[in-house]
């Protein structure tokens, strides 16, 4: 008899398998605007030919460029920004290969070691990666403090570069957020709405912390994963109100990613197109949506030479 999935390749016995994205996205009910970013998303494998690290927490299914291809192609996405999963460590060889085959319709977040040499950097930003990704939560070990001399040490020796840096943090564990960040060498991307415990409101001290950080400018926030900080199935009520807060505060200063292939989703898997409606729905009038999927991106990625992202 076959081993179970999750243990199918070498090193997986300890990280459960995580579920695949719904294959069969849906059109949206309203066409997306012309040339919409989606700008966070991750590929995963093929497992056979890339190694997982060993101190990830979960395994994905794989979760290729061809299906991602796809569903951009569904929901009429231009361009992509491709995020370095955690499942991968500091290797960025997937992502690197993502982008090689994107071109200029893409760009990239990577993961580095701390020492990690300028040539590299400057390697990286010619694939077209933009950002520098510090992952909090989805570790083995999720309880350390805000690691910031570490995080400026990053934000300093890719600044010259026109990088950021990307936190998954919860904000709502750091109440200080905007005193700890206020001279921070960098533009900081804070990912999934800040990622609010789900029993913490929008009047939580770290998440109203997080809107002053971007009322002042240099902070992003990603209206990314509702269903990481709902209780609901979709349309995930229950995030409304963050969404919400977060337009009020800076709508120049929010981004939209599918998060696909939805890793570690806890229920219904989400349809891509759906997505796509909750974000109409949050950002209430045409101009709001396309300055959320066309124009803040531009700002933040760099609008690149105008090529789209490949067809499937």
């Amino acid at each position: 008899m076959a081993p179970p999935l999750s243990h199918a390749f070498p090193g997986t016995e300890y990280a459960p398998l995580c579920a695949g994205p719904d294959r069969t996205p849906r059109l949206p009910a309203q066409p997306l605007p012309k040339g919409a970013w989606d700008c966070h998303a991750h590929i995963c494998g093929p497992a056979r030919e890339f190694a997982y690290a060993p101190e990830r927490i979960y395994t994905p299914p794989d979760a290729l460029l061809p299906d991602y291809l796809s569903m951009l192609s569904t929901l009429g996405i231009a361009r992509a920004v491709l995020v370095q999963p955690s499942v991968y460590g500091t290797d960025n060889t997937v992502l690197e290969r993502a982008l090689a085959a994107l071109g200029d319709g893409a760009r990239g977040v990577c993961v580095v070691e701390e020492g990690v040499s300028v040539s590299e950097l400057e390697r990286l930003h010619a694939l077209g990666v933009r950002g520098a990704r510090l992952n909090l939560v989805d570790v083995a070990d999720p309880t350390g403090e805000l690691p910031l001399d570490r995080a400026r040490a990053l934000a300093r020796r890719i600044a010259p570069l026109g990088w950021h840096v990307e936190f998954l943090v919860h904000v709502d564990d750091v109440p200080d957020l905007d005193r700890r960040f206020a001279d921070f060498p960098t533009d900081i991307v804070f990912g999934h709405l800040g990622y609010v415990h789900r029993d913490r409101g929008p009047d939580d001290p770290g998440f109203r912390a997080l809107l002053r950080l971007m009322a002042a400018g240099r902070t992003w926030v990603k209206l990314t994963g509702p269903y990481r900080i709902s209780a609901e199935g979709p349309p995930y009520a229950d995030a409304e109100p963050f969404a919400e807060a977060l337009f009020e505060a800076a709508p120049g200063r929010l981004v939209w990613g599918s998060d696909w292939p939805h890793v570690m989703v806890e229920g219904e898997m989400p349809n891509d197109g759906d997505l796509g409606d909750i974000l109409r729905k949050w950002a209430g009038d045409e101009a709001r949506l396309r300055q959320v999927l066309v124009d803040n991106p531009a700002a933040l990625y760099g609008p690149g030479p105008g090529k789209e992202a490949p067809a499937p």
